[in-house]
């Protein structure tokens, strides 16, 4: 199998202990042909009555120590190829997460805005399980009862060639029962980790937005929503199991017709009563090896679909990143030519042949209504997206010909919707590259941000944890630590995406006044939604259905009557009413 051999070549460094593994898995396995041979041993012994040769008479009496040494020996194989097998499957799922988790971290944006988010952690938690149980408990299983069978096997042809040809028979039948079932648990495997995705997004989706179930009155709604998943998974479950249950009850029935036909052919040949009784023995023991590695089956389905939607992620296509430039700093003049953008997957023109240069230092701001193209316009800049046609330069240079590394470190984001980490204020603020940057300039980050006051009275200060999401702190809150890291980056492009949305009247004006100072000598790209923020602004474009429709100062726009004075009219009025109201 292609999943298999994948694993296997991931855990291939371990090849010295998988060498240790089989040849404990070996020992074990010869343990139950040894058992039966004493049986065998045994019953001649039983058979000889008072009439033991000299040879006879010493094993009768080494033979109680010779069965616990066995089984001593049967012990210490179960336990060093258990745990042997056990620690490299543990290893290869910790590397195969390491590497689905390293996927995730250079996939592209658009590779995220096709996925939840839920699904995604399904494949590293759920799905990592299952190949996990599949590594761990399958592969020793492969080993310790395929040569369980093979030892038994081989005893029993030693013993009688006749009734062993019966479990050439029967195996044949029992491998096609497997074979068919190993489609049906594949597929209802499949439909089963789709499920488990679901079920961790709805979750996450609820947990996530509890207080707007919690006043939208959502609860029956998303209990619903969650039971219809949870229901299907069940079903899914109950299918698999109704396969696995019948696979063993065929395998049983064909079993038992073998071991009759064994019976019968006893009674018909000449054989010694020790070589039946081995022979009996030696069937008996090999009924529980060939259940196993018939239930194998499911799991190993199990594995294999789990490790195909694994490795559809890691085989997914990461960022391009073929440029090789990698300043130590740029100027930050930017220049958009003919640039034409669209979403993968529609045909519909977000952005139309936007020509645009901002030259160094320089203030730009976008404004439009919602679904303008102002957000895919700046996030084009970062390369969160790569264009249709056209071309994006910085300092002269096609943003394709610097690395993402390169490219990504002169540039700083303060966006509407703001990422904290549950770490501390300080590791949150020198998050990332900016992990080396001293306390003073951290605090003076802080300061300049507006956030001394708040940062002063937490618990523990620049060492207060701030949650899952910073929900220990205010919208504000989070909002300043936001722009106190892209202070303390200090890149000579800024980008300003809603930037004050969170923040009160006071605070606006605090941070206002900071991001004023900030923008000295950076070029800046400004998305407001509050035009009074921007009224400062070097140039202002106005932005209608992916194009640039105005450009110009904010009292030049004004005097045009045009979009912008429309946009402000609207905006002051809206303003005047509330204040009214």
């Amino acid at each position: 199998m292609v999943v298999y051999r994948r694993l296997l070549s991931i855990s291939a460094r371990y090849w010295a202990v998988f060498v240790a593994v089989a040849v404990a898995a070996a020992t074990f396995a010869a343990t139950d042909a040894g058992f039966a041979y004493m049986m065998t041993i045994l019953t001649e012994i039983v058979g000889a009555g008072d009439d033991l040769d000299e040879r006879q008479a010493l094993i009768k009496e080494w033979l109680p120590l010779g069965i616990l040494l066995l089984f001593i020996v049967r012990g210490l194989g179960n336990f060093l190829s258990s745990f042997g097998m056990g620690w490299i499957a543990r290893t290869t799922i910790k590397e195969l997460r390491r590497r689905v988790f390293e996927r995730y971290l250079v996939l592209p944006t658009r590779f995220f805005n096709q996925r939840s988010s839920g699904q995604l952690l399904s494949k590293i938690t759920y799905d990592v399980g299952q190949v996990a149980s599949s590594a761990s408990t399958v592969v020793i299983t492969l080993i310790k009862d395929s040569l369980t069978i093979v030892f038994l096997v081989g005893y029993m042809l030693y013993l009688s060639f006749q009734l062993s040809l019966f479990v050439f028979i029967i195996a044949p039948m029992i491998a096609g029962i497997v074979r068919y079932l190993g489609v049906l648990f594949r597929r209802h495997n499949k439909k089963i980790q789709e499920s488990m995705g679901n079920i961790t997004r709805i979750t996450q989706e609820a947990l996530e937005a509890h207080k707007i179930v919690k006043i939208f009155g959502g609860r029956s709604y998303e209990s619903e929503r969650f039971n219809a998943i949870n229901e299907r998974n069940r079903r899914m479950e109950l299918r698999l199991l109704t396969a696995t249950s019948a696979g063993d009850g065929i395998n049983m029935l064909v079993s038992a017709f073998g071991i009759a036909g064994v019976i019968y052919l006893i009674s018909q040949i000449d054989l010694e009563v020790s070589r039946v009784m081995g022979f009996i023995t030696a069937m008996v023991l090999l009924m529980s090896p060939l259940k196993r590695l018939t239930n194998i089956n499911a799991s190993i389905q199990r594995g294999v679909a789990a490790g195909e939607s694994l490795f559809r992620v890691i085989d997914e296509e990461a960022e391009r990143d073929t440029g090789t430039e990698n300043p130590e700093r740029i100027e930050g003049r930017v220049e958009f030519r003919n640039v034409s953008f669209s979403y993968s997957g529609t045909n519909v023109s977000v952005l139309n042949d936007i020509n645009l240069v901002v030259e160094p230092g320089e203030t730009l701001a976008i404004v439009g209504r919602s679904g303008s193209g102002k957000s895919t316009l700046v996030s084009l800049l970062p390369r969160f997206y790569d264009i249709d046609s056209g071309q994006i330069l910085i300092d002269g240079l096609s943003v394709d010909e610097y690395s993402l590394e390169g490219l990504r470190r002169h540039i700083s984001l303060v966006s509407q919707e703001v990422t904290l980490f549950n770490d501390t204020v300080e590791a949150n603020i020198a998050y990332g590259g900016l992990a080396g940057a001293s306390t003073e300039e951290i605090r003076q980050a802080v300061l300049s941000a507006n956030a001394e006051e708040f940062v002063a009275a937490l618990p523990d200060g620049l060492a207060t944890m701030v949650g899952d999401r910073g929900v220990l702190l205010s919208g504000g809150q989070r909002q300043r630590l936001s722009i106190a890291r892209a202070l303390l980056k200090d890149s000579p492009i800024l980008i300003l995406d809603e930037a004050t949305s969170a923040l009160d009247t006071e605070s606006e004006r605090h941070i206002q006044a900071a991001l004023e100072q900030l923008m000295q000598n950076r070029t800046t790209f400004v998305i407001a939604h509050r035009l009074s923020t921007i009224e400062n602004a070097d140039r202002i474009i106005v932005m209608e259905e992916g194009r640039i429709v105005e450009s110009g100062k904010h009292e030049d726009l004004l005097a045009t009557a045009g979009h912008y004075a429309a946009l402000h009219r609207m905006q002051f009025s809206d303003d005047d009413a509330r204040q009214t109201g």
